[in-house]
């Protein structure tokens, strides 16, 4: 049988998968409890904020009516309001939006690096330097002042006939450290009567596995499975207290519950993914492959001489089908992964043919797995 080479390439990849399949059918490994969830409260804040950049050498935003306001703010601050009716020149300013994360127990007079992006017109950042801005939470609060010189990675040129040459992106820069905080956020850890563990993944069996692995570590029972994600823990009173457990909490090593069985199919780039869990049941499958040819070969028409005609094409259209009938082939009971690519291979589907495979089997209730298509 022959095979096209994108068929073959796709063979390869299920037979890898296979391979890497196997292993992971082996039992898993033990991990730590802080690589599988986190505590709930103990977690990155995001913050943003508006400003203006100066000193940019004529790449900034032209009296852009935003951008101009802010000048005029800015400059108000220093005592320095600037006439009714008269705008400043920004071209060498840019209005920016300036974005940061600020993570759990963040305190006052820490740094944090901030992203700095333009708003408006402003071709490049490159040079420029954010005037001290604050950065707001979610609740509208200050929770960081930002300032600083930005370093912008990417490069734009402009010559005089208006051609451009832009590599990477010049409108958006980073300051290293640019930000410090003014304010801590609230965890409320120290003050609720239970701690919470939030598993990243739900499932039930894990919930219940970190429960009993706290317990066992602690030697009395503090902890419950709430549900497939939250285990609720006993904290004793006091800061130091709760930090120390949690210390010793997020060290332990549980071994996570088995994925269940899931099919992946992506249906814009053809991409199946099948984990180790699928099983198949007896089932018999015969999958053929319509395909239609069209072929255009328009002809030129030449009038007779000395005649008034005019040289015209006619259209040339030939249309044929061909069935590529395929063979049944019989998946044996309880088939594993490496049985279901066995017997792929032995056919030569493509991704297209696969999804509708699977969706077949599914429906006839053969595939016992979860197929999700996105």
């Amino acid at each position: 049988m022959t095979l096209f080479p994108k068929t073959a390439r796709f063979i390869q990849l299920l037979a890898a998968l296979a391979m890497s399949f196997t292993l992971a059918m082996q039992p898993a490994q033990a991990e730590r409890i802080k690589d599988i969830g986190q505590f709930a409260g103990l977690r990155t804040n995001q913050l943003v904020g508006y400003g203006i950049v100066v000193g940019l050498a004529g790449t900034g935003d032209d009296s852009l009516e935003y951008a101009t306001l802010g000048v005029r703010g800015m400059t108000s601050r220093f005592g320095l309001p600037l006439p009714p009716g008269i705008n400043p020149a920004t071209k060498n300013a840019a209005a920016v939006m300036v974005t940061a994360e600020m993570p759990a127990f963040a305190k006052p007079g820490q740094r944090l690096d901030v992203t700095v992006s333009a708003l408006g017109k402003a071709k490049s950042l490159r040079g420029g330097t954010l005037i001290l801005m604050p950065l707001y939470g979610a609740d509208q609060q200050i929770y960081a002042m930002a300032q600083g010189n930005l370093a912008v990675g990417g490069l734009g040129i402009s010559s005089a006939d208006g051609s451009r040459l832009t590599v990477n992106i010049p409108s958006v820069g980073r300051i290293s450290g640019g930000a410090s905080i003014e304010r801590t956020v609230a965890t409320g850890f120290e003050s609720e009567p239970f701690l919470s563990f939030n598993l990243t993944e739900a499932d039930l069996t894990t919930s219940l596995r970190v429960a009993d692995a706290i317990n066992e570590a602690v030697g009395r029972e503090i902890a419950i499975a709430s549900d497939a994600v939250t285990v609720r823990i006993a904290a004793p009173p006091g800061t130091q207290e709760r930090v120390m457990l949690m210390g010793r909490i997020e060290n332990l090593a549980v071994k996570p519950a088995d994925a269940p069985a899931r099919i992946i199919v992506n249906a814009r780039t053809g991409t199946v993914v099948i984990n180790g869990a699928v099983r198949l049941g007896p089932a018999a499958v015969s999958h053929g492959k319509l395909t239609v040819r069209v072929e255009e070969n328009p002809m030129v028409v030449q009038p007779a001489p000395f005649s008034r005609g005019r040289t015209e094409t006619e259209q040339n259209s030939d249309i044929s089908v061909e069935d590529n009938g395929a063979p049944a082939f019989e998946i044996g009971t309880r088939a594993s992964l490496s049985e279901i690519v066995e017997t792929i291979n032995s056919i030569g589907v493509s991704p297209s043919d696969l999804t509708a495979i699977l969706e077949g089997l599914k429906q006839a209730g053969a595939l016992k797995a979860e197929l999700i298509i996105i």
